[in-house]
């Protein structure tokens, strides 16, 4: 029967992302590493694409309401400020890193979801990667499926954020968001993540 860790509320060690032989070091070199969590997620070998799955769900609806004001909020500035504008994005300002894929992974390409901002770039049976780039920086969000002596199916989650930042516009609002990060966003998206998981599973059985 599968479990939760319990859920943290302060990021791991970076050591905890850059010990681990991800494929996404390949094609990161000349990105910064932002953030390092553990998810309250844990599940066997093969679940990590269900765990995906569940992951990039569409709806927002379950989560916290002070997380989706935050995000309106968002993306309202960003509309108000151009900082969203295409001419901002990903085969614009900056390429996509889809352009550095290994061939190999090439031949894992991502589900697409219409209303994301966020573009895949492949996914495999241990990882899961896609990209975002505005005004302010491009930016990668990485889901791994880790080996854990301690989860009772022998693997957990482990999300990890890598950043480019846009010159010292990009640094400076990296450094204003970080508080509402870690004192609203990472706590409901763990807590939230949780909650998919825990609800895709109990679908399965």
């Amino acid at each position: 029967m599968t479990t939760h860790a319990p859920i943290k509320t302060s990021p791991i060690p970076s050591g905890a992302y850059s010990c681990q032989s991800w494929r996404i070091h390949e094609i990161t070199h000349d990105f910064e590493l932002e953030d390092v969590w553990a998810l309250p997620v844990q599940g066997g070998p093969y679940d990590f694409r269900a765990f995906v799955e569940a992951m990039m769900s569409s709806d927002d609806r379950d989560f916290p309401a002070a997380y989706r004001v935050l995000f309106a909020v968002r993306w309202a500035l960003g509309r108000m400020l151009g900082a969203d504008e295409d001419e901002h994005g990903l085969g614009r300002r900056v390429a996509s890193l889809r352009d550095r894929l290994p061939d190999d992974l090439r031949d894992h390409p991502a589900p697409e979801r219409d209303d994301s901002p966020f573009q895949p770039l492949y996914l495999t049976d241990r990882e899961y990667a896609a990209e975002i780039a505005n005004r302010t920086m491009h930016g990668v969000l990485h889901l791994g499926w880790v080996e854990d002596e301690s989860a009772p199916d022998g693997y957990s989650a482990q999300l990890s954020v890598l950043v480019r930042p846009n010159g010292r516009f990009g640094e400076a609002y990296m450094a204003l968001i970080k508080p509402f990060r870690y004192a609203i966003v990472y706590p409901a998206l763990l807590r939230t993540v949780g909650q998919r998981w825990e609800t895709a599973q109990g679908v399965a059985r």
